[in-house]
Formats: structure tokens, C-alpha cells, sequence
């Protein structure tokens, strides 16, 4: 993350961070506890709560065995569903524990932003019905707050439904783009021109409004999904995220579908140059992105691939294994290479020499997932140019 290693440092050498593989030890030497515990992805689409579960139980035979500690405030950190709240208070009690209470307080930060989101948060969500909980919780966040962003207190429920109502949002708002983009590529219209003329509404507002190839991460997925699990336990049907979904999924395979067409259903022997990783810029993160879905596609059609990625590098080879060749930069990427395709819009990629380009690849094509260059001027310079939403220039 930008700008963590500056903030982590700083804070160790002031003395305000320290480590401990005693938990008993950490527990007991704290006002406020957070959770801050995967919930991955179920089988069945909800949210895997055992690491959540497991260290509550931990915590609450720690207390248990210490009557005499002060009141702890247990905070659910981790994106959650609706009742794990009180599931928490429930495994802390049934360990034994008192003179406690657990709150909700959901994060709410963009990956290659965390930093950032944290130091300067929007809101700061705050779901509890206790006073001493509230009180304490209001002094921690007050300095990041001094410029009057609000603290909103709830009940827990609301709190734990707010996060993953916030996640569903903006992925609904992302494949509602991606499905006007193929729209708007079916009937001859620019996508760009239409986000533009969209976001300027200011009832509508202009992010999260560019098309590409999918949303991935460990956030919207996995949020979305069990968001929709939930809402099926409680016999409530949320069909427009079950359509958000699926139509996530159909977008991942848009981009090979224009290469197919390309080639005429024919990638035998091809080999394609791969410019981004990571589901998104700022981040190593391979989660659910789609150049995942995409690369695999390529590959089960007999073609080779070389990618390149400024962060994630390391974590494709955990994804992808042996299967592609990993580039030492984004120009070495390009060697011998029929196509271009750019799957992650890292801002170092966005202004680069497209002679050089040129030069490197057998033919000057480049499919473009993320919308990153302006078709005129991929016109100009030369090149087949193949972009999400937008009519194809120089064929």
C-alpha cells in the first residue's frame, strides 16, 4: 500500500507499535481489541466466519480467566454479515467472559488507498448500544475527523449491513457501466463520452462509472456474494446483485472474445504481450482479477503470453504458475509478441512510446481492457486499436 511503509516505520521508531504472538498478553494490555480476521468466500457463496469465531472464543477464555480486567471493547474489524455481532458476544459468553461489549465498526478502504482512506476517512461507521463502548470508540477516531467528516452511530445490525451495502453499490455501478459499454459498442456510441455526460449529473457523480473488464479483489466478489447468501437465509431474493454477478463474470470474457474474433476463432501458435496484473492499479492483489480468466482463456486457445506488472509480479506466479513467461519490464514485455493487451491500468503504462511499442510487436495491435488510450490517437500512431465501449479504429 502507498505511503504504509513511511507511516509503519515512523510509528515503530516513536514507539507507538509493538508485536506480540501472546494474544493473553495483547488482550489484557488493551482497551480496544480488533478483529481484523479473513472472512473468505464459502462453497456456498457466504462468508467463512471460523477465524472470527475461533479468536472470539480465544479472547473470551483469556478474560474468563482474568475476572478482575478492565472493560474491553471487542471491535468486529473485518466485513462481516448481518449477526456476527452478536454471534461474537455469544462465543466471548459461552467462554466465560464478561465486562465486555462488541462492536461493529466496518472499514472502508479502497486497496492502493488504504492509507489515504484511513487517515482521512469519508465516515466512520460505529455500531453499538453501549455508552462506554460509543464514548471510547468516538475518542480513538476523533483526530481524523477534525475536519467534520461524520461519525455514524447505529446498532450493530446496521453497521455490518452498511459495509456490504456500500461494496454491492459500487460494484452494481461498475457492471452497470460494463453493460452499457457493450451497449454502446453494439449501436456505434463511445462509452467515454456517455460517462462523461453521465457523471456530471450530481445526483449521479462521476466515479466508479469507467467500463472495463470486470470488477475483482477480495472486497466486491466475495462481498456481493455473500450479501446475497445472507439475503436467501432470511427468504429475501436480491436479484439485481444475483444479475450483478453473473453479468461480472460475462464481462471477464469480453476481451478474449474480441481477440477470438480478431483471429478468427484461430490463436494457435499466437503469442500475446500482457501489460497489468494485479485486479487493479496500486495493489499486488491477484484476487479474483480478471486477467486471471483472461490469460487462462488464452492459453486453453494454444496461445503463449509474457506479462508484466510494476507490483505483482510475485503473486501472478502463485496464480498462474509456470504457465505464462514473466517479463523484467513493460517493453521487454513486447518482444515477439502478435498483440498488446492492457489488463490493468497502472498510471506508468498510460503515456508510453508507442514507436517503441511498435517496434517490438509483430504487428501494431493492441486490445485495451481498461480504456486507458485515446483511439485517435492510436488512429494516428498507427495501430488496430480494440477498447471496451468504443468502436474500433485502424482496421
Amino acid at each position: 500500500e502507498p505511503g504504509l511503509e513511511i507511516l509503519f516505520h515512523r510509528n515503530i521508531k516513536a514507539g507507538r507499535i509493538s508485536f506480540t504472538a501472546d494474544l493473553s498478553h495483547a488482550v489484557l494490555n488493551s482497551e480496544i481489541v480488533f478483529l481484523c480476521l479473513p472472512t473468505p468466500q464459502g462453497e456456498d457463496g457466504s462468508a467463512d466466519l471460523k477465524y472470527v469465531l475461533n479468536c472470539a472464543a480465544d479472547i473470551g477464555k483469556i478474560l474468563a480467566d482474568n475476572p478482575g480486567h478492565d472493560f474491553k471493547i471487542i471491535v468486529d474489524k473485518s466485513t462481516v454479515p448481518v449477526g456476527t455481532a452478536q454471534r461474537v458476544t455469544e462465543q466471548l459468553g459461552s467462554s466465560g467472559a464478561s465486562n465486555f461489549d462488541v462492536v461493529s465498526n466496518p472499514e472502508f478502504l479502497k486497496e492502493g488507498y488504504a492509507v489515504e482512506d484511513f487517515m482521512k476517512p469519508d465516515r466512520i461507521v460505529i455500531g453499538s448500544d453501549n455508552a462506554e463502548s460509543l464514548e471510547k470508540m468516538r475518542h480513538l477516531y476523533s483526530p481524523f475527523v477534525r475536519q467534520g467528516n461524520p461519525i455514524l452511530e447505529m446498532d450493530t445490525k446496521s453497521a455490518e449491513v452498511t459495509k456490504y451495502a456500500a461494496n454491492a453499490y459500487l460494484a452494481t455501478r461498475i457492471t452497470y457501466m460494463n453493460e452499457l459499454a457493450n451497449f454502446c459498442e453494439a449501436v456505434g456510441a463511445d462509452i467515454d463520452a456517455v460517462r462523461k455526460g453521465m457523471g456530471t449529473d450530481d445526483r449521479i457523480g462521476k466515479r466508479f462509472l469507467f467500463a472495463g473488464i470486470g470488477y475483482g479483489g477480495s472486497c466486491f466478489p466475495k462481498d456481493v456474494n455473500a450479501l446475497i447468501k445472507t439475503a436467501q437465509e432470511h427468504d429475501v431474493k436480491l436479484s439485481i446483485l444475483s444479475e450483478v454477478d453473473e453479468a461480472n463474470h460475462f464481462q471477464k470474457t469480453i476481451l478474449p472474445k474480441k481477440i477470438c474474433k480478431h483471429y478468427q476463432d484461430d490463436l494457435k501458435g499466437k503469442h500475446f504481450a500482457i501489460w497489468g496484473l494485479s485486479f487493479k492499479p496500486n495493489t499486488d492483489d491477484m484476487r479474483e482479477a480478471p486477467s486471471v480468466i483472461i490469460i487462462n482463456d488464452l492459453l486453453s486457445r494454444g496461445a503463449t503470453v509474457s506479462a508484466y506488472d510494476p507490483a505483482a509480479m510475485h503473486e501472478a506466479e502463485f496464480f498462474l504458475k509456470d504457465t505464462i513467461t514473466y517479463a523484467k519490464d513493460d517493453y521487454s514485455t513486447l518482444d515477439n509478441a502478435d498483440a498488446l493487451l492492457v489488463l490493468t491500468e497502472w498510471n506508468e503504462f498510460r503515456n508510453p512510446d508507442f514507436d517503441e511499442i511498435k517496434k517490438r510487436l509483430n504487428t501494431p495491435l493492441v486490445f485495451d481492457g481498461r480504456n486507458i488510450f485515446d483511439p485517435e490517437e492510436m488512429a494516428k500512431e498507427g495501430f488496430v486499436y480494440y477498447s471496451i465501449g468504443r468502436s474500433v479504429v485502424g482496421q
